[in-house]
C-alpha cells in the first residue's frame, strides 16, 4: 500500500488504487509492447469518464481482453462482441468495444510495419526518448507531439485515441514525465 506521508500530485488524491498507480505506473518508462497495447484498450475506454473509473476495472479488463495479448484481441469476433457487452467487469459500450478490436488490429499492423509498436510510438519523440517535463502546477492535457501521433493513429484507423487519450497514454506509459517538480515520485 502507498506510504501517506509522501507528497504526490494532486490528481492522486487519497484513493488507494490512485495513489498505488500514480506511484508505481504514471511516468514509469515501459517499451514492452504488451503493456502498450494494455493502456491503449485502457485509455480508450477512459475516453469520457474519469480514469479511476477504468482503473476500478482494469482486472475486469484483463480478464475480458485475454489478458491483454493483443493477437487474440484482435481475432476476437462478433460472439465475443456480445460476450464482451454482457460483462459488468468493463465499461460496455459497443463503440468502444469494437474500437478496442479495431485497434488491435491496426497495433499488429503497425507492429509489422515499425517492428514494434514502441518503436512507432518512439518516432515521435525527440531524439527517440521519453520526455522530462517540470511542471510546477499545470500539467498540460495535450501537446505538439500527442496531436501528431494521434493524427497518424487516426489516419491508419484507430478509434477513441484522439490528441487527450493520446497524452494520457503517454503519461501513463513513462512517453512523458509529468509528476510535479514537488512530487516525491518525480
Amino acid at each position: 500500500m502507498p506510504t501517506k506521508n509522501l507528497t504526490r500530485c494532486a490528481w492522486a488524491g487519497t484513493d488507494p488504487l490512485y495513489m498505488k498507480y500514480h506511484d508505481e505506473e504514471w511516468g514509469k518508462t515501459t517499451h514492452d509492447d504488451k503493456t502498450l497495447f494494455e493502456f491503449l484498450v485502457l485509455e480508450s475506454a477512459q475516453a469520457g469518464l474519469s480514469w479511476i473509473t477504468i482503473l476500478r476495472r482494469r482486472e475486469g479488463y484483463r480478464k475480458a481482453f485475454a489478458d491483454f495479448d493483443v493477437k487474440k484481441v484482435a481475432a476476437f469476433t462478433e460472439a465475443d462482441v456480445e460476450r464482451l457487452m454482457q460483462d459488468s467487469g468493463i465499461i460496455r459500450n459497443h463503440l468502444k468495444i469494437l474500437a478496442a478490436i479495431n485497434n488491435a488490429k491496426l497495433f499488429l499492423e503497425v507492429q509489422k510495419e515499425f517492428g514494434s509498436f514502441d518503436k512507432y510510438l518512439y518516432n515521435f519523440m525527440p531524439d527517440g526518448k521519453p520526455l522530462i517535463n517540470h511542471p510546477e502546477k499545470h500539467i498540460p492535457a495535450s501537446t505538439d507531439i500527442s496531436d501528431a501521433i494521434s493524427k497518424d493513429m487516426k489516419k491508419r484507423g484507430f478509434k477513441f485515441f484522439g490528441t487527450t487519450i493520446c497524452y494520457a497514454h503517454m503519461q501513463a506509459t513513462g512517453m512523458v514525465n509529468d509528476h510535479l517538480a514537488s512530487c516525491d515520485f518525480r
